[in-house]
């Protein structure tokens, strides 16, 4: 959705007071889709360079692991882009992004986090990785300083300490009470082994008892695709009169499983197929067995126009998380611009209406995690079909 011409960023959902009504004329680009990807985390030296974006007299702290091995360095490059691309956009708000590199490992990122206290930041941005965001909001809190990190580990998360990521938690919630206002009662899953298995497990088994289901077969299948046939025909067996089988994974195991679901007695044109956000992927829309399977994600217009824009001034395309500092550096940019010295108080930050921004309507619990309106789509040759809409504001608290 778009309303002007001279900034884009997150705008408050729904809200009717006067200072978020102020705060609501600033431009909203909604919708993306997907979620984090894999990244290796394994830490590095981190650079005790130190770069600023902005010049502004309000400062907030840029933490990523721009020197970790593997993805990560690549996806802090891609996130530094897009914070600088927001603030570019966003018509020279009074902001100054102070960029600290945390190399991927704890370490560094208390020493990055230190530095950015010491120079002023009143708010931090970042870090990405699950383990790195504990000593940054050691730090932090001892300032009496919020974090806006990226993680996707809501153990991490805590008051002052807000997760803006995607929650495995949100997509399992939204694709498993759609499933079950669809009138699906009967569930069976295959679970990947691993730690975002685990919390997409302990998600479904909620869901489905509070749409009033039952979950008739659930198995945990390992990483190494040899040994995923047993679990599969496990499943199989005991889900032959299920509604729906669920299935949390990305597109190298989700095709491969659906074929032996296939091989071993599934009809996917009876049985519901669903997933998360991860399949928001060119694999899973070419398989035949999948179409017409659900997952839950935003919707893909804002990815797709911020992708266009990010193209079109550093010449490659953003990594898929490269949404999420974008739309920090735009919620702290309006913060600024509307809050005065209350910008970062937790009662603005948790304001239950929300905001607004690239990835769609998303609101910080107290706790830290978040709560996104998602979408449900269907799976098909050209990409995901919106088939429920995301809402347009949240009801009631977000606690």
């Amino acid at each position: 959705m778009f309303g002007g011409l001279k900034s884009r960023g997150p705008r408050p959902a729904g809200a009717s007071s006067p200072w978020w009504a102020a705060l609501a004329s600033i431009v909203v680009l909604a919708g993306c889709s997907g979620n984090l990807p894999n990244l290796d985390s394994s830490p590095g030296a981190p650079s005790q360079a130190t770069s600023h974006i902005g010049e502004g007299k309000v400062k907030a702290g840029l933490i990523l692991p721009l020197s970790a091995s593997g993805n990560g360095a690549v996806a802090a490059q891609s996130m530094r882009n897009a914070a600088e691309m927001a603030l570019a956009e966003f018509n020279n708000p009074d902001l100054q992004l102070l960029v600290k590199d945390d190399g991927g490992g704890a370490p560094g990122a208390q020493q990055a986090a230190q530095q950015a206290l010491d120079e002023g930041a009143e708010i931090i941005l970042g870090p990405l990785f699950g383990l790195t965001v504990a000593p940054v909001g050691r730090a932090a809190r001892a300032r009496g300083v919020p974090v806006i990190a990226f993680s996707t580990d809501a153990n991490v998360a805590a008051r002052g300490i807000y997760l803006l990521s995607f929650l495995p938690e949100s997509d399992v919630d939204r694709i498993i009470g759609y499933a079950a206002s669809q009138g699906r009662r009967s569930f069976a899953a295959l679970v990947p082994d691993n730690a975002y298995g685990s919390v997409a497990e302990a998600a479904f088994k909620q869901a489905v008892g509070r749409g009033g289901g039952r979950v008739v077969a659930l198995e945990r299948y390992p990483l190494d695709k040899a040994q995923m046939q047993g679990p599969v025909r496990n499943v199989a067996q005991a889900a032959s009169g299920a509604d729906a089988i669920f299935i949390p994974d990305g597109a190298d195991a989700v095709p491969a499983l659906v074929q032996a679901l296939t091989a071993n007695g599934i009809d996917t044109k009876r049985v519901q197929l669903l997933g998360t956000g991860l399949w928001e992927d060119a694999q899973i829309f070419s398989s035949p067995l999948l179409d017409g399977a659900w997952y839950a994600g935003p919707d893909s217009t804002g990815f797709r126009n911020f992708s266009a824009r990010y193209r079109s001034r550093y010449g490659r395309d953003p990594v898929r998380t490269a949404s999420l500092a974008y739309d920090a550096v735009a919620l702290v940019a309006a913060l600024v611009k509307t809050q005065g010295k209350q910008r970062f108080s937790d009662e603005v930050l948790t304001n239950s209406s929300g905001f607004t921004g690239i990835d769609g309507l998303f609101r910080f619990r107290p706790d830290g995690t978040n709560q996104r309106g998602l979408a449900v789509l269907r799976v098909s040759p050209t990409g995901g079909q919106v088939i429920s809409a995301p809402p347009k504001g949240f009801g009631g608290s977000a606690t």
